[in-house]
């Protein structure tokens, strides 16, 4: 038989059934567009988190309070949950500086950090935002840049200057505007702040937002703002001398953390992140949940595909007469299933097709919807993933339209052709 005239018979008998044919696709189209939008959610998602986490700075490790914590640092957000807790402190900041116990190690900055605290304008503006109490090597290890102004120095660090450089969100709730600012001044938690630098826009990320923000000296964050006892810091970052030393310096601030703590290998109260380990742990979240939200959608293309069978047996029904006309004329059996196995395969890549345009189509909407909120997620349809949609949709038709093709091919020619 050739393709030629199975493909014309095909079309002919699916365009005279318009109305069946569509409702027969609509299955597939639901599953492969769920599945394409969902898959495209994730990968953006995971390049959104990937783009947050290389944005911190470049070879930064992070040392966090207790064993087992989770990273909670400056920029980050959120809070260190542990299993063994030993706080740490400005002492431990300093120690990590010492060249001869740690020559991998370029810089440290030990943070201090509050959220929801109070923040107003002189023009009765005011909001909560969240607090950074840093050294002044930490803009340069975020790779902080400024849109106006200057940062604050060491010696404005070491005299507890309440000077401040505030993220442009919070300069735009507070005033109206992200220019013109520096000399302005702000109240933070009921002290009085000279606003030095605006910082450039980073946008909202999947990590949070980072232009929601002010930056002072620790020095006058732990005495007028962040209250803190005992030196004690929520995070200490540390920049290794070059991404082929991380993993020294991570090494060299195990050993002398471990020193400091008096505590032996596998018994730490510290945890030490790098921006790897952060990227690998949130891909990997990333990816069980949209395999599974995945999996879930793909379940629609198996309602589909039940969709497709069901008609196909019905279309076998309707056109007993008409397959035993054709075997009655010398149609080989392999010839009508191959007939109802193109037929069903044709359903299938149709809805596989438009599945594939939905699906784009929901994912860009759901990519606006999130640019429109603050969110920095851009959904990401893959090569893969419409490949993946593809071949899935034609193995489910393939699978589906093998019974009734069967069924159809078995008939007698004479049972057939007395069929009413």
């Amino acid at each position: 038989m050739k393709i030629r005239r199975v493909l014309v018979g095909t079309l002919t008998v699916l365009v005279s059934n318009k109305l069946r044919s569509g409702l027969t696709i609509l299955g597939i189209v639901i599953g492969v567009a769920a599945v394409i939008a969902m898959l495209s959610v994730g990968q953006g998602a995971q390049n959104s988190i990937t783009s947050s986490i290389s944005s911190i700075g470049t070879n930064l490790l992070f040392l966090s309070a207790g064993s087992g914590a989770r990273f909670g640092g400056a920029g980050v957000g959120g809070t260190v949950t542990v299993r063994n807790v030993r706080p740490l402190t400005m002492s431990d900041a300093q120690a990590l500086q010492d060249p001869y116990q740690a020559p991998d190690v370029l810089a440290v900055a030990p943070i201090l950090q509050g959220g929801n605290i109070s923040a107003s304008a002189t023009n009765g503006q005011s909001t909560t935002t969240t607090v950074y109490g840093v050294p002044s090597d930490y803009f340069s290890m975020r790779d902080e840049t400024l849109s106006e102004g200057a940062i604050f120095s060491d010696q404005e660090v070491n005299i507890h200057a309440r000077v401040a450089v505030i993220g442009p969100d919070l300069a735009s709730t507070l005033f109206g505007q992200t220019t013109g600012l520096t000399g302005q001044t702000l109240r933070i938690n009921g002290q009085t702040f000279t606003i030095i630098g605006v910082l450039q826009s980073k946008g909202g990320t999947a990590l949070g937002s980072s232009d929601n923000q002010a930056i002072i000296p620790i020095t006058t964050a732990r005495d007028r703002v962040i209250q803190t006892p005992g030196n004690y810091v929520n995070t200490i970052y540390i920049q290794a001398t070059s991404a082929n030393s991380v993993t020294n310096a991570s090494t060299e601030v195990s050993n002398i953390m471990r020193m400091r703590h008096h505590v032996a290998v596998g018994a730490e109260d510290f945890s030490i992140f790098n921006q790897q380990d952060l990227a690998n742990t949130a891909s990997s979240i990333i990816g069980v949940l949209t395999v599974f939200l995945g999996g879930i959608a793909a379940i629609s293309l198996l309602v589909g595909g039940i969709g497709i069978m069901n008609i196909m047996l019905v279309s076998v029904t309707e056109r007993t007469r008409e397959i035993g006309l054709r075997k009655a004329v010398g149609a080989r059996n392999r010839d009508i299933m191959v007939q109802f196995l193109v037929e069903s395969l044709i359903l299938s890549l149709l809805g596989g097709v438009m599945g594939i345009l939905l699906g784009w189509l929901i994912a860009l909407t759901i990519g606006r919807i999130a640019s429109a909120s603050g969110t920095s997620l851009t959904p990401a349809v893959s090569l893969n993933a419409i490949l993946l949609a593809t071949l899935f949709s034609a193995a489910v038709g393939l699978f589906f339209g093998i019974y009734p093709a069967r069924r159809a091919a078995m008939l007698e020619p004479v049972e057939a052709l007395r069929y009413e």
